[in-house]
């Protein structure tokens, strides 16, 4: 018996019947030997881990736009904190946590630069719309390597279901839906407040009562809620208390710091670098990467143009704003 299969057996052994074991996974799009050493959700969570588009997540905007701060989030950090909040939750629901983790890890492989605002300027730009989760799909499934990771179905599911109206076909999908909004609610708070965007005063008492007063304790409060009242259910919920407060809470975020003034101001710079650089590569694509030339000629200028903004990081956004936009001074002689 190879370590595979004695893992496989481990599964079937202790995991919920509402777990996905992974030798019941649906399978690849092109079939691969089995690894001796690894499950086929191991080896998902291993190929997301080592992409490029993986190690790009680390100078992509999570809230503010490409801080010198040493500790504010990115988007590598969020994906990171997805992650734990997700495998927490899969391990007390007795769940796939290497499932969990492979979607977690690639939930937001396809994000912009300058987060969700270099998204809004995509999907304004494109004529078929642009969603990051969708975007990540794409990377995972056409993008890395020239021909995707060939991930299995589930987590290819559960990366495209992660955010929008759709439920992921696993458990272990909704683990990361879940976990998506609680790392980022919480967390947003704490950078906002390192900001100085927000004052701890002003987060709503009525919510915190409920949730927590600190940071730690509201992650808490949320992950145990969603334990007591999941056990053994088919879908993932919350306690209708914590749940109105956990909304709540989000739409504070969404008054105060997403959508507030001085986060109009970035967006619009952000916009403004998106539409340039969208319009200058439509005119040009012959000057993006050849990778993304050779996207032209299946998939459209526009298509490639697409993916080429997307992958970019905040910084390299930026310095190719500069380079073809802004006038350079001749050295004096």
């Amino acid at each position: 018996m190879t370590i595979r299969e004695e893992l496989e057996q481990r599964e079937r052994t202790y995991l919920s019947p509402l777990a996905v074991c992974s030798a019941d996974t649906l399978g690849r799009d092109r079939p691969m030997e089995p690894c001796p050493l690894r499950t086929e959700f191991q080896r998902d969570r291993d190929r997301i881990l080592h992409c490029k588009s993986f190690r790009r997540l680390k100078f992509k905007t999570q809230v503010f736009i490409a801080p010198e701060g040493d500790h504010y989030r990115t988007r590598l950090t969020h994906t990171l904190e997805v992650s734990q909040v997700a495998r927490t939750l899969a391990r007390c629901l007795r769940l796939n946590e290497d499932l969990t983790e492979a979607i977690a890890l690639g939930h937001d492989l396809g994000h912009t630069p300058f987060g969700h605002s270099g998204e809004r300027a995509l999907d304004k730009l494109t004529q078929t719309g642009f969603h990051h989760n969708e975007q990540s799909l794409r990377v995972v499934e056409v993008l890395e390597g020239g021909e995707g990771l060939n991930l299995t179905k589930e987590v290819r599911d559960g990366i495209l279901k992660h955010s929008g109206s759709l439920k992921p076909m696993t458990l272990e999908g909704e683990c990361v839906a879940r976990a998506d909004r609680i790392a980022y609610i919480n967390h947003d708070i704490d950078d906002a407040i390192r900001a100085g965007v927000l004052k701890e005063f002003e987060l709503p008492q009525d919510l915190l009562r409920v949730l927590g007063e600190t940071h730690g304790q509201r992650i808490n409060t949320m992950i145990s809620d969603i334990v007591r009242e999941s056990r053994d259910q088919p879908h993932l919920r919350m306690s209708e208390e914590v749940q109105q407060a956990s909304d709540e809470l989000r739409t504070f975020m969404f008054q105060r710091v997403y959508m507030d003034a001085w986060r109009k101001e970035e967006e619009t710079r952000c916009a403004h670098v998106m539409e340039a650089l969208f319009e200058y590569y439509m005119e040009h694509p012959s000057q993006m990467p050849l990778e993304y030339v050779q996207i032209t000629y299946r998939d459209g200028t526009e298509r490639a143009v697409t993916d080429f903004l997307a992958c970019m990081t905040d910084r390299y956004a930026i310095r190719t704003y500069q380079n073809l936009f802004v006038p350079v001074s001749f050295p004096v002689l």
